[in-house]
């Protein structure tokens, strides 16, 4: 390297890259602190500094820049100034000390300069005693790196010997400058080369990992926790390394890795590691920014051994360490950054002239990131710093992940052949916690009641208060009992006992609800079934479920020509069952039987009916009603299909409370202005009702009049915190209740009473709080192990309220309710129903619903949450609802298509949705289709059809006017597109990228291209101008002979016109050799 003498000279690639991401005079710090133990000569250690400032240009350098120029030159200046600062800090106690330390090093952290001017080297002398001192240096990180500083200590102590006993200085080392130089011109000469490595690694490496929160400020302060690890721990590591083959580095790096992947359930991912940049040895001297941080790739699979993923990270680590030089950060790689690891050795300490120097503290930021894990090695200590950036992440979350990696660290250095997932990462204290203490839910019930016994003592109490009101038709609790008692007594003589499954198949009006109690007062089950829903189906769920009786009306007979269960139609038979006694009858029902089975869409296609036990509603009723809180003789609304169990969390408190249920007409149900018409005139104290519903009704006129006096419970699918804003600021004293819970658990299992005048930022959507009474709640691995709070998880339930199981599915039910690990203890169930449904514990220990599992997809082998892309697809002005879904189900080429309901009814170009995400989401989350519509499909339940939206005819992103191809060649090419992208036809001028392509398909298509053609393309030739007529030109231009790239596709034609037989013939005498079909 030739010394350069120049009055300006180029930044490195490594000061290019931090100067455009500091702010303009506020530079990230490199700082350290030097312990000085001895007794000091001030006027030599002042002496050794200027010696090592003098010897090194880059300690006294300014940066210059220029008109209309973003990147400055360095300018390094003849003079050796620096600022020096002295403290007395004797007269203070050891704790007042370390504070004055404290403060001092955050004053120099934001010290800001003028980058032509001022002298960049400030050094700050304390004195502790007449034995011990602190020698603080502050740099920015474009002048130094962590290296540089342990240099820094190193060069002083030695100097300051040599200075002591008047002896020669050592050589000069190679400045900072030369370096710089040749570094440029090496990425400008052999850029090719590590292009090519870069690349390769590249393609490999997902995005970053998902934070809740991003930053706001420019300026990067971040804040560091730290922990030490035990010394038993360390001696192990030292004897694994020794032994293994590796490094301490290497082993916690590792642990680093593994962490993430537990936490984040995101198995592959880029970590940031620290390299020195010093392969040279004729660089270990140099003083300056060489270091870089290197994405370094990992994939952690649960069935892997920690040896495995070990060896395999100590590969990766060797591999790049000999290609460091070559890595430049970019826009497209920046989101790679936001996890990072550094090992850091501070064991050396130096003796010169009778004092010790030791590097005691040292911070050196010169890239932003989320949080980053610094390991310290020390002479008997080994520190474990997170470096942690406050604006994304709180205070209590880096302790607590702290604490999770050192229990994952102490459990991998116990037992190297581990698996992953087998590894521990919760302590002992946490996973009681999690497991017990959050689940303490205990409350008497009795035990020995039946959910209809209740309505009748309600009877007695208040039989004349009016119990159900229907429209223009009321009845009073009398009433309603006496109309129940004859139709159960009917029932009865039916042969409808405990066990027996009744279906009610009929409109909504106070029949529904006469009927259900009847089923139950005779002793049987009822079957809850949709009139809206296709004769078929009726005729399926009473096949299955073995239906004895179905109680229906004469408007829907017709509907039953199939049924060959007894029907009885209330309007036609009520004279008989008229005659029937209204007095209260007995049956021989007990807590264990049937109360009712509900059936709900099943992953095979095949409903599933969910068995439900008098037992498990009873102690529901009792759980929910002490949630409510009502006063006795409340009024409720029923707009919920008696087919879905929502209902019941507004039929039962009612009726067995001496409450007034009014039923909905079906007519109003999703009218905005004729259900506000109804409340005004019959006030609601208790709603029961979907979010989606409420929000499609809050378009009313006067949106006040659908809102309940006193009580909101939301419920069926998650609740977003902008329904909860427009609903408070419509009704500011109504209580809102957000509730959760599957039919196989028995109508809900969490509650969570949304603080008036909250809005709540910790999570995406309005949590769901804690279990209700006599119920635990599990999230859980893979492994069905407790995961940390704030690690999503699978959520498990068991207690009072699980089902039976499914109707006549014992295999499908063994598989969804499993035997609980965890029911040594506080009375948990035996077992435990899986849910599919993903969640995690926020930090306030409620819980956040996060989707179903399988909502988290994967694309281009990137785990995506469709829930983000909904809701940044939200925020487009012209869109006023919409839901991304995943299309496609063959393996490595699904794509995501996006909903779209309008705000008007013009609707919005599809280029303008997909420029929209494209600006802040990247471009693997970006849908392939898009679809408008007037209306969502629903279910009967009030839920979305997701079904149905994926039967809808997709409008890709094609925004070319469809040219066909024109030759042979271009016909060939369109082919293998087309097979590739799972589209119907291809254009001339389509673009590959628009039409679904990404980086893992153009690999595939390059591959196809050059076996069928037999030309050599480049991934430049495709992004130049991804379309089917440039990528033609090229093949033609690049062929080895004039015509055969015409041949070949021309002969790949007639192949495949061929039978199998003649392609077989063919192919074996090589008539066209690497030509495929």
């Amino acid at each position: 390297m030739q010394n350069l003498t120049l009055e300006g000279f180029r930044l490195s690639p490594q000061q290019k890259q931090l100067w455009l991401l500091q702010p303009n005079n506020s530079p990230y710090p490199a700082q350290c602190a030097i312990l000085l133990q001895g007794e000091l000569q001030l006027k030599i250690l002042k002496e050794a500094v200027q010696h090592v400032v003098n010897r090194h240009e880059i300690l006294r350098t300014s940066f210059h820049t220029r008109p209309g120029i973003a990147i400055p030159m360095q300018v390094i200046s003849p003079s050796s100034n620096y600022f020096w600062q002295t403290y007395n800090l004797t007269d203070l106690t050891d704790q007042e000390q370390q504070v004055k330390i404290d403060e001092l090093f955050l004053t120099a952290r934001k010290v800001l300069f003028d980058w032509e001017k001022d002298p960049l080297l400030r050094l700050s002398l304390l004195h502790l005693s007449s034995q011990e001192h602190i020698l603080l240096i502050a740099l920015p990180s474009l002048c130094a790196d962590s290296w540089s500083l342990k240099n820094i200590v190193k060069e002083i102590s030695h100097i300051y010997g040599r200075c002591l006993n008047n002896a020669q200085l050592p050589d000069e080392p190679v400045q900072y400058i030369q370096f710089s130089e040749w570094h440029n011109e090496l990425l400008e000469e052999e850029a090719e080369v590590g292009e090519n490595y870069w690349q390769q690694q590249l393609d490999l490496l997902t995005p970053a990992i998902p934070f809740d929160k991003q930053p706001t400020d420019t300026k990067f302060n971040p804040d560091i926790w730290s922990l030490k690890l035990d010394p038993a721990i360390i001696a192990q590591l030292e004897s694994i390394a020794e032994l293994h083959n590796t490094t301490i580095r290497e082993f916690l790096l590792t642990c680093w890795q593994i962490f993430w992947a537990r936490i984040t359930g995101q198995s592959e991912m880029a970590i940031a590691t620290v390299f020195d940049g010093r392969n040279y040895d004729q660089l270990q001297e140099t003083l300056g920014l060489l270091a870089k941080c290197v994405p370094v790739s990992c994939s952690i699979q649960d069935n892997l051994k920690f040896s495995e993923i070990l060896a395999k990270t100590s590969q990766i680590l060797e591999n790049h360490d000999q290609w460091q030089e070559y890595f430049l950060w970019s826009e497209k790689t920046a989101s790679l950054n936001q996890i990072a690891f550094e090992f850091a050795d501070w064991s050396d300490k130096y003796n010169a002239g009778g004092v010790t120097f030791s590097l005691a503290r040292q911070d050196v930021y010169f890239a932003r990131f989320k949080v980053k894990l610094t390991c310290i090695r020390q002479a008997e200590s080994l520190t474990a710093e997170f470096h942690y950036d406050p604006e994304i992440i709180d205070a209590e979350s880096i302790s607590d992940w702290g604490k999770l990696w050192q229990t994952l660290v102490t459990s991998a250095v116990n037992n190297l052949e581990a698996r992953v997932g087998e590894l521990e990462i919760l302590s002992n204290s946490d996973r009681h916690k999690l497991l017990f203490e959050f689940n303490q839910t205990q409350k008497d019930y009795p035990l020995d009641k039946c959910i209809h016994e209740l309505f009748t003592e309600q009877v007695a109490k208040t039989p004349d208060k009016v119990a159900i009101v229907f429209e223009d038709q009321q009845l009073t609790y009398t009433q309603l009992n006496a109309r129940a008692n004859q139709l159960a007594r009917y029932l009865q003589n039916l042969g409808v006992k405990p066990e027996v499954l009744v279906g009610i198949y009929l409109e909504r009006s106070p029949l529904i609800i006469i009927s259900l109690l009847a089923i139950l007062k005779a002793g049987g089950a009822y079957l809850p079934l949709d009139p809206a829903s296709p004769p078929a189906a009726i005729a399926l769920r009473l096949e299955d479920a073995g239906a004895k009786v179905l109680l229906t009306q004469e408007e829907l007979i017709d509907n039953l020509a199939e049924i060959t269960t007894k029907i009885v139609s209330l309007d036609s038979d009520r004279e008989i069952i008229n005659h029937q006694s209204p007095e209260n009858l007995y049956c021989d029902v007990k807590p264990e039987n049937l109360v009712y089975t509900i059936y709900t869409s099943g992953s095979t296609g095949k409903p599933k009916g969910v068995a439900i036990e008098h037992r498990q509603l009873l102690n529901y009723f009792y759980a929910i009603q002490s949630q409510l809180n009502l006063t006795p003789g409340s009024s409720f609304a029923l707009v919920s299909t008696l087919a879905a169990d929502l209902g019941n969390t507004v039929i039962y408190p009612a009726l067995c409370t001496g409450g007034c249920l009014h039923i909905i007409a079906t007519d109003r149900l999703t009218d905005p202005s004729a259900i506000a018409d109804y409340f005004d005139r019959h006030p609601i104290d208790c709603l029961k009702i979907v979010p989606s519903h409420l929000k499609a009704l809050l378009t009313a006129k006067h949106p006040d009049k659908i809102l309940p006096r006193q009580q909101l419970i939301l419920g069926g699918e998650a609740t977003s915190w902008e329904l909860i804003d427009r609903i408070q600021q419509i009704a500011p004293e109504c209580k809102i209740l957000n509730h959760y819970g599957p039919t196989e658990a028995t109508i809900g299992v969490t509650t969570f009473e949304v603080p008036k005048g909250v809005k709540n930022n910790q999570a995406a959507t309005v949590p769901i709080g804690w279990a209700i009474a006599n119920t635990q709640i599990y999230l859980l691995d893979s492994k069905k192990q407790p995961v940390p709070i704030g690690v999503p998880g699978e959520l498990y339930i068991g207690g009072a309220g699980l089902a039976r199981g499914y109707l006549n599915q014992p295999e499908l039910t063994n598989e969804k309710f499993i035997a609980n690990p965890f029911v040594g203890a506080n009375g948990h169930s035996p077992l435990l129903y899986k849910t599919g449904d993903l969640a995690r514990y926020l930090p306030d220990e409620t819980i956040e619903f996060l989707g179903r599992v399988d909502d988290q997809v994967k694309i281009r082998g990137f785990r995506i949450e469709l829930a983000e892309i909904s809701l940044v697809l939200a925020k487009h002005p012209a869109v006023r609802e919409c839901v991304v879904l995943v299309q496609g189900d063959e393996p490595g080429n699904p794509h995501l298509v996006a909903y779209v309901i309008p705000h008007s009814e013009q609707n919005p170009a599809t280029k303008d949705l997909k420029d929209f995400l494209q600006a802040q989401l990247p471009d693997y989350m970006v849908p392939a289709a898009f679809v408008l519509l007037k209306a969502f499909p629903l279910m009967p339940n009030g839920k979305l059809d997701r079904h149905s939206l994926l039967a809808l005819e997709t409008v890709g992103l094609n925004l070319k006017e469809y040219v066909a191809p024109q030759n042979a060649v271009e016909e060939v090419l369109a082919s293998i597109w087309a097979n590739l992208l799972k589209v119907e036809r291809v254009g001339i001028w389509d673009n590959f990228f628009d039409l679904g392509g990404h980086s893992l398909l153009t690999t595939q298509l390059i591959s196809r291209v050059r076996q069928t053609f037999r030309v050599e393309i480049s991934l430049r030739d495709l992004f130049e101008e991804p379309t089917l007529a440039h990528l033609s030109k090229i093949l033609i231009a690049n062929e080895a002979k004039p015509g055969q790239t015409e041949k070949i596709a021309i002969a790949v034609k007639k192949i495949k016109t061929m039978s199998a037989e003649d392609k077989e013939k063919l192919l074996t005498h090589k008539k066209i050799e690497g030509v495929r079909s």
